[in-house]
């Protein structure tokens, strides 16, 4: 036994127990993440660094930041590679100008009717090596690759058809997404996704490319949107989990596996409770007596994914490694029957 101040008795193994937590954070990082900090998303993110801090006996620590906390969304990319980030939680579309890759991998827009199919491209089709051959070389490393459910389009016109985007002004980052909002009528205006409330509230915009049913309600656009568009039919961007490659190749081989492990079971999570929560929002929202849910017909969808086909195709272009992903994720999709 020692005797500790105040009088207060321990054990031995109580006190190394103590001394052993307060030796245990071994790494402390800071990770940006691309959702404001109410989003239900951000809040399921913060939940998963907690359980990998529990996970490796406290060794980890990870303090999960909102969008434009330490820098803007198209910056966490340099960021990481700078080290004044450690790593990103994120939408690799925000770096396509840096190489329109970053987009075409990051959110094929069409592409993908089910995360799950998804998921299953990025963690067992190849998508996660080739996200890595073009990461890598800026300094990061990904660990996981994860997505949200098919995202809503929250839009003040009511839009029942793809030709009734025709003139809409609607939120898009850069990339292909606006271009495909381009090719079908619509008139993308580029914005973070932290001004989309600011922007439809001023009236700045009709509609928006902006996260799942359920983070939108919470950020409420469903006061000025008023005509949500759900199920979703267009975007499903990628989440790059991703740390700074020094960082990552110095770190004990079974910290990289708990961290790889952790953050694939983040990325099925993600996808399971924000359906749950999207499919609440929708029951309140059909209750809603101002607001009208829209699901548009397959006829209309199958019109927005020939619009997306071309636009993969002109992207297949621009580079080698955009023409690795077109051939990759279109062989993939074949492959599943789902082309």
């Amino acid at each position: 036994m020692i005797k500790l101040k105040h009088g207060l008795i321990a054990t031995s193994s109580v006190l190394l127990i103590g001394m052993s937590a307060a030796q245990a954070a071994d790494y402390e990082w800071t990770f940006q993440a691309s959702e404001t900090s109410g989003e239900p998303s951000f809040k399921i993110k913060e939940e998963w660094a907690d359980k990998i801090e529990t996970m490796t006996d406290g060794r980890i620590s990870i303090e999960v930041m909102p969008i434009n906390s330490v820098v803007g969304p198209t910056e966490t990319l340099d960021a990481v590679s700078a080290g004044i980030l450690d790593g990103h939680m994120t939408d690799p579309s925000y770096f396509s100008g840096q190489d329109p890759a970053f987009g075409m991998l990051g959110n094929l827009v069409g592409a993908w009717s089910d995360p799950y199919d998804f998921l299953e491209y990025m963690k067992h089709g190849g998508g996660e090596e080739l996200y890595n051959e073009l990461i890598e070389p800026y300094g990061l490393h990904n660990i996981s690759a994860a997505t949200f459910p098919l995202e809503s389009i929250p839009t003040i016109e009511k839009i029942e058809t793809i030709d009734d985007f025709e003139g809409v002004k609607i939120r898009a980052p850069q990339g292909m997404v606006y271009n495909i909002f381009e090719r079908i009528g619509a008139s993308p205006v580029n914005l973070p996704g932290s001004e989309v409330f600011t922007a439809m509230e001023k009236g700045t915009i009709d509609a928006a490319d902006s996260t799942v049913l359920s983070n939108n309600d919470a950020m409420g656009l469903h006061d000025f949107a008023q005509y949500p568009l759900y199920p979703g039919f267009h975007s499903m961007p990628m989440i790059d989990v991703a740390i700074n490659k020094e960082t990552w190749d110095s770190l004990p081989a079974e910290l990289q596996t708990t961290l790889e492990t952790s953050f694939d079971a983040m990325a099925y999570d993600l996808i399971a409770r924000l359906k749950e929560q999207d499919l609440e929002t929708l029951q309140k929202l059909k209750e809603d007596p101002d607001v009208e849910p829209i699901d548009l017909s397959a006829e209309e969808r199958q019109k927005f994914r020939a619009a997306a086909k071309k636009e993969w195709a002109e992207w297949a272009k621009e580079n080698e490694m955009t023409q690795k992903i077109y051939d990759s994720a279109t062989s993939f999709l074949e492959s599943r029957g789902l082309l």
